[in-house]
């Protein structure tokens, strides 16, 4: 089908780039981001690039003599064309100061390379006799995403090349400008501190049984991080996005959510409001409140939103509501775990923090203590495992009245809208509790020490 026509490629912009080195090697800091030796379609103008990274990365000058040099060193030269070629490079280029211009000419042709590759490859699969369309396109899917992402493979890395990776991200880090993979913050200090931020590639799971304020706490979370910078996905999959959207308002403006929701606010929350929705407004958060969706669809969505806007921080409320691909009397137990393993591996896939908000089992409530425990996670085991950070919130107050917590433990304040955020696995870190208060009437946690504050 292909093989009718040659395939898109552009040489006098890959005579440009290389010539463009040649004339000013300080040239390759402006397009070393932007293509690499395999976008080249013709093998020696691929050889000369790839020497010329060489010699970037001994710190040694780019020009013909020392081009030549680094091709003689590896037995290239002859390949390339020797001499007579690097001067017909030099002679044909116009200036070297085009050398982005020249550099994106070559990548678009690549990628339309890689396209076609892709879609050959896409309908060897579309060909398969399969039962399980959802693999199918899942497979199709990530054939494209690494089109779009220039990731097709991941395969085997020397760990000396994983370090300097380290390395470089590291000097990156001390440099806000440079920082693209920063820790994002919760916006609860003791919180950040345990945890050194939520990490990029994690899952984090935050656990609690009905009514403890776990999706309270997520958009929490989901808010301060979007205030602090980061763009945040949510997937509300039990709320439709105008209530999420009347719960951060409330929380926001700090105007009760039972009066916000019938209408009955005064003049002056009015103002409040409004300067509230100018500020939320601002916010790089999207929100989708599909009901009834299955990780395909949720992955693509996030891959999509990523691709467009961009995506450090996704949330998911709740896991438990994500649709398995089983039918009828399949193992709910199995779809789950598949369920989770696929948001663990969105989180890696698309470099962001995925947190999802997860049910307990009722054996919480049957338990002389209340403290939830890692195998209360409902209705698999591969949530712990698949999870980086497992988060529960427990409060007494929602098992105990004031008068059965007299004779429960006599002496001790009753812990009304005290919230213990119990982090009971940490892959990276330390585990411990802290607590935090719980403004039911906002639908906010807040610190201890800033609510002693007043």
């Amino acid at each position: 089908m292909y093989a009718e026509k040659l395939l898109p490629h552009d040489l006098e912009a890959e005579e440009a780039v290389v010539g463009s080195l040649l004339i000013d090697g300080d040239s390759f800091v402006r397009i070393s981001s932007l293509i690499k030796p395999e976008d080249f379609y013709r093998e020696r103008n691929q050889l000369c690039y790839a020497a010329c990274r060489s010699l970037f990365e001994r710190n040694e000058a780019i020009d013909q003599v020392t081009l030549a040099r680094e091709l003689s060193r590896t037995n290239q030269l002859e390949s390339a064309g020797g001499m007579a070629y690097l001067s017909h490079l030099v002679s044909v280029t116009p200036t070297s100061a085009h050398s982005e211009h020249y550099a994106q000419l070559v990548a678009r042709t690549s990628t339309m390379r890689t396209l076609i590759d892709a879609a050959s490859r896409i309908s060897v699969i579309g060909y398969d006799d399969t039962d399980d369309v959802d693999a199918t396109l899942r497979q199709a899917e990530d054939i494209l995403f690494g089109v779009r992402t220039g990731q097709p493979h991941r395969g085997f890395m020397p760990l000396r090349q994983i370090y300097d990776q380290y390395l470089e991200e590291r000097a990156a880090s001390a440099d806000p400008l440079l920082a693209s993979d920063t820790p994002m913050l919760t916006g609860f200090n003791d919180l950040d501190e345990l945890l050194g931020g939520m990490q990029r590639s994690d899952m984090i799971v935050l656990g609690a049984r009905p009514a403890m304020g776990k999706s309270t706490l997520a958009i929490n979370v989901s808010i301060n991080a979007a205030q602090d910078g980061a763009i945040v996905g949510v997937f509300s999959l039990e709320m439709s996005r105008e209530q999420l959207a009347l719960r951060i308002l409330s929380a926001d403006a700090q105007i009760d959510s039972h009066r916000l929701r019938l209408g009955l606010v005064t003049e002056a929350d009015e103002q409040r409001i409004t300067d509230s929705i100018g500020r939320l407004s601002e916010l790089p958060m999207y929100i989708d409140d599909t009901p009834f969706q299955g990780m395909v669809e949720m992955r693509s969505k996030a891959r999509r939103l990523s691709l467009e806007h961009g995506l450090d921080l996704l949330i998911v409320d709740y896991l438990q509501l994500i649709e398995g691909r089983g039918k009828g009397g399949d193992n709910r137990v199995q779809e789950v775990s598949e369920i989770s393993r696929s948001l663990k591996g969105m989180a890696r896939d698309l470099n962001i923090c995925v947190l999802t908000c997860s049910q307990l089992s009722r054996g919480v409530t049957n338990r002389t203590s209340h403290r939830p425990m890692l195998s209360d996670l409902r209705d698999s085991g591969s949530i712990e495992q698949d999870a980086d950070v497992v988060i529960f919130i427990h409060r007494e107050d929602m098992y105990y009245t004031e008068e059965e917590w007299e004779q429960h433990s006599p002496g001790r304040p009753y812990p009304k809208n005290i919230a213990e955020i119990i982090v009971a696995k940490h892959r990276n870190g330390p585990t411990d509790d802290i607590n935090l208060y719980f403004r039911d009437n906002l639908l906010r946690f807040e610190s201890i020490q800033r609510v002693e504050a007043f």
